[in-house]
């Protein structure tokens, strides 16, 4: 008997084994897209668990399906195989009758009416239909006797074309169709043809035995419940399992992470609850031990940090009793030096001359110690900064006529206020004019050097710039200029008798009131430090309104051109 393989007419297949979607996954909105993702970022258990759901849930449909797709293939295979053999034998006793049959008898329709009756009663009683169709040479279903309710278009053609080629008895999945109460009912069934000889006119009939597959669809439908019963109880199964795996690793995690914050805020006494004796508690007791030696590396060093500031704050203060003495001393030979030798005039001018730097060194030290001790306090006012400017630069004139630098302002006509302590700009700007001077190079009466005090302001910002033209700064030391002590050419003496305390001093007065002290500087195109203060103390900074790299250097006129060409 054939193989219904590759026949179009076997949709009951598909049909018996499908599944379909138990819901639809609603898109969640904006917001709570947001918040789950941020959930999925920051919480390890919500990733396992979603993880394990993901994957149970896979594993579950997978060998489902496979079940599934077993149970339905075992229950055709049987079905077929009890289908063929019934069929055969009707086949082979409908021969048998009409063997029997007398030979006189010519009328082909009664005889074939007369085969086809006990068929028909059987299959009402075991509940397949029954349809003889011929002859096979007469036109499609040509005087067919069939079950009453039953739609011969149930036959599909292929089965039919291939029985009445005289391939023998064909098999194949079909639908059957058939009028109950009234109303049409289509249901997956199987469906055989066999061809017979009917005596009376010595031509091909087909006898078709339709059997439906309500059984077999009720038994792989309520496996299929079964399984999505038994499939989700495992899915949560499984995801309990996980939930409660992941508490247990996670929880002690989360506690790690909290001790770990509190310790990041300065509570270096916080510590992890140890217990047991497994693989967390150890990690457990090391954090703890990791925790005791930082709380006590820490503690040394703010100890040994409030010595350093002590022993420099004792230092500088100590030191000025005696630098009174030296300096009453020191003034005394400065104002006779016009009666001593010419070595001991010049010792005490250079006497007068390191006492002004000792005496500037003690006053940057002690300044230095009160930044460290947190006792700095600002004197706020609304300063111009218009006016600090052309009072820096009236004031170091002299200075910089000594070295041949011309000196000059670059500023608005109108006012640029800040919020701020005018003794403590005055004092960055003084520090930025006097190293600028000092680093402008030696310039002559009619070639000067130059530097340049730039001010501007905005409305959320206001901003000086001291530019030089000088030797300018190698790569990194513009980072580097702002530390204690630090100097570009070590071999180099200073003409405005520097502590090398200044710009770090500077730079954290730029930082107590909120604002920027920011260098640049190019070897060969000179320096730029700029200071950006916010227009109120509690002011946040954006931007500047003065650029950094200024516009007459190499770097900005390149990026220009950029621009330009672009």
């Amino acid at each position: 008997m054939s193989d219904p393989a590759g026949d179009p007419a076997a949709p009951p297949l598909r049909s018996i084994g499908g599944l379909r979607a138990l819901g639809e996954l609603r898109r969640p909105s904006g917001p709570g897209l947001r918040r789950a993702l941020t959930v999925w970022r920051r919480s390890l258990q919500a990733r396992v668990l979603v993880s394990t759901l993901l994957l149970s849930t896979l594993v579950v449909t997978v060998v489902g399906w496979y079940l599934l797709r077993q149970t339905r293939d075992g229950l055709l295979s049987h079905r077929v195989d009890a289908v063929v053999a019934e069929s055969a034998s009707e086949a082979q006793d409908a021969r048998a009758r009409l063997a029997s049959a007398p030979g006189t008898d010519t009328d082909a329709s009664s005889q074939a009416k007369d085969l086809a009756e006990p068929i028909i009663a059987r299959g009402e009683i075991r509940g397949y239909g029954v349809i003889l169709a011929g002859p096979a040479d007469g036109g499609a279903d040509g005087g067919a006797t069939y079950t009453p309710g039953l739609d011969r278009a149930s036959v599909p053609a292929s089965l039919r074309a291939r029985v009445t080629a005289g391939a023998g008895p064909a098999w194949t999945y079909t639908e059957i169709r058939r009028e109950v109460d009234g109303r049409e009912v289509a249901e997956p069934g199987i469906v055989v043809g066999t061809p017979l000889t009917l005596p009376a006119d010595s031509r091909t009939y087909v006898l078709y035995l339709l059997y439906p597959l309500d059984e077999q669809r009720e038994t792989l439908s309520l496996v299929t419940q079964a399984l999505l019963t038994t499939g989700g109880l495992l899915v949560l199964l499984v995801a309990g399992v996980a939930l409660v795996v992941t508490r247990q690793v996670v929880t002690p995690v989360r506690m790690a992470r909290r001790v770990a914050e509190r310790l990041a805020a300065g509570r270096l006494q916080e510590r992890l609850l140890v217990r047991g004796e497994d693989d967390l508690a150890r990690l457990a007791m090391s954090f703890n031990q990791m925790a005791t030696n930082l709380q006590r590396q820490i503690r040394q060093l703010e100890e040994l940090s409030r010595v350093q500031r002590r022993f420099t704050a004792d230092v500088s203060h100590e030191l000025r009793t005696p630098l009174t003495t030296v300096r009453m001393a020191g003034d005394v030979l400065h104002d006779a030096r016009a009666d001593f030798d010419p070595a001991t005039a010049r010792a005490a001018e250079l006497l007068q001359t390191e006492l002004d730097r000792f005496e500037t060194l003690l006053a940057d030290l002690l300044e230095i110690s009160r930044f460290d001790a947190g006792a700095v306090v600002l004197d706020l006012d609304d300063v111009n900064l218009v006016d600090v400017a052309h009072r820096i630069v009236d004031a170091t004139r002299a200075l910089a006529a000594q070295r041949g630098v011309e000196v000059r302002v670059s500023a608005p006509d109108r006012a640029c206020l800040a919020e701020a302590d005018g003794r403590r700009i005055e004092r960055i700007v003084r520090n930025l004019v006097a190293n600028a001077i000092d680093h402008a190079g030696l310039g002559s009466e009619t070639a000067p050097a130059r530097v340049v005090v730039h001010v501007a302001a905005d409305d959320q910002s206001a901003a000086i710039a001291v530019r030089d033209y000088g030797l300018g700064l190698a790569p990194g030391e513009a980072a580097m200029v702002f530390n204690r002590f630090w100097r570009a050419d070590p071999a180099r003496a200073r003409s405005t008798g520097g502590t090398g305390l200044g710009l770090a001093i500077s730079l954290e007065d730029a930082h107590l009131h909120g604002g920027w002290l920011q260098a640049w500087g190019r070897p060969g195109e000179g320096a730029q430090f700029r200071l950006t203060l916010p227009r109120h103390v509690r002011g946040t900074l954006r931007r500047s309104p003065l650029p950094l790299v200024p516009d007459d250097a190499v770097e900005a006129r390149r990026e220009v051109r950029t621009e330009a060409s672009s």
